[in-house]
């Protein structure tokens, strides 16, 4: 296990992003009533924001929160150390989106930027990143930006996945604040499970051809080309059901916590029986435990800031808290984190 406790790291404000342009599962054509029904009921997803209609990437949507982020701290840009982009829809092949950011933004040229390709893992991976580079005080300041514009490579008609994700960027404005609370932080990775989310083509191991752009018909209403997302989802829900909460339990005793000690567990917005079932394992009251994927559907790494800021605004900008974190999903990859906030800036979530 990667299990790292790192100092003087703090996170003064987080904001997040989604197209304005909504759809609800009730009107998706391919679901019957009863589909749609047992859908929201069972996995939790009301509606989606998704950039379809506007052709909005994911450093579009993270160029408006940073930009309120940045205005909201009264922070000076020249002062931003560095900028993390992390995300699975890039804007390009190359360059780094996050040097592109950097630009968008105006920052420094001297500002640290790169891009991490992870997705459901991926905010924690970010933060423990940023909290690496900041506990020294070398580094004072920086953004980290993560996100996923996903419904550009998912089929409308694949019920396995277009009725699941959604889009949204966010940015966690991190700095060095000498004498903070340590911060946990457990990194895990098990690549042996790297087909179970998958977009097989459009890589160096298969390059794009013909026969990347032909729709197949698997059956049970999923249809999608080797250029879109594919989804197994019985091996992600045993997956998520045994080896999270076993891996949350082991970190909560490595930080001696209980779930009594913690004022808020907040997770990836994957599927929410599957993460009820993860809250009942491990003895977190319903209270503890926010959901948005009513609103916003599964967000890739995006889910856990956005739950932040759409559900716990209030009591983040006014109150120190003691928070969870878990992200677990495509690698297959999963990563765990204990923070302990002061009140800090929580914009209401932007629509753009």
């Amino acid at each position: 296990m990667a299990f790292v406790s790192l100092h003087n790291f703090s996170v003064d404000g987080i904001a997040a992003a989604v197209p304005a342009y909504s759809e609800k599962n009730t009107d998706y054509p391919y679901f019957s009533e009863k589909e749609s029904k047992l859908f929201t009921k069972t996995v939790g997803v009301e509606k989606r924001h998704i950039a379809k209609q506007q052709r909005l990437t994911t450093s579009d949507l993270a160029l408006e929160a940073a930009k309120k982020m940045i205005n909201a701290l009264n922070w000076e840009k020249s002062e931003i150390d560095f900028l993390i982009f992390v995300s699975q829809s890039p804007d390009y092949y190359l360059p780094a989106t996050a040097i592109i950011l950097q630009d968008r933004l105006g920052l420094s040229k001297n500002t640290l930027a790169f891009d991490v390709g992870l997705g459901c893992s991926g905010y924690i991976y970010g933060l423990f990143t940023a909290a690496n580079f900041l506990q020294n005080g070398q580094l004072k300041k920086g953004l980290v930006v993560v996100g996923d514009v996903s419904s550009y490579t998912i089929n409308k008609e694949d019920k396995s996945t277009y009725p699941l994700f959604g889009d949204a960027a966010t940015v966690t404005a991190v700095s060095y604040k000498e004498n903070a609370k340590p911060a946990y932080f457990d990194l895990h990775s098990d690549g042996s499970g790297y087909q179970s989310i998958i977009i097989p083509d459009g890589g160096t191991r298969n390059l794009i051809s013909e026969e990347s752009f032909k729709v197949k018909d698997f059956g049970n209403g999923v249809k999608r080309c080797n250029l879109e997302v594919s989804l197994n989802g019985l091996d992600i829900f045993n997956f998520s059901v045994t080896t999270v909460p076993n891996s949350l339990k082991e970190f909560l005793q490595k930080i001696n916590k209980t779930p009594e000690d913690i004022d808020y567990f907040v997770m990836h917005q994957a599927n929410k029986l599957m993460n009820e079932m993860i809250r009942k394992k491990l003895g977190f009251s319903k209270n503890q435990v926010p959901y948005s994927i009513d609103k916003y559907g599964n967000t890739s790494s995006a889910s856990i800031p956005l739950t932040i800021c759409s559900e716990l605004k209030e009591v983040a900008e006014n109150k120190p808290l003691k928070m969870l974190l878990s992200g677990f999903g495509v690698g297959l990859s999963w990563a765990n984190a204990y923070l302990e906030t002061n009140p800090m800036v929580c914009l209401p979530v932007i629509e753009v």
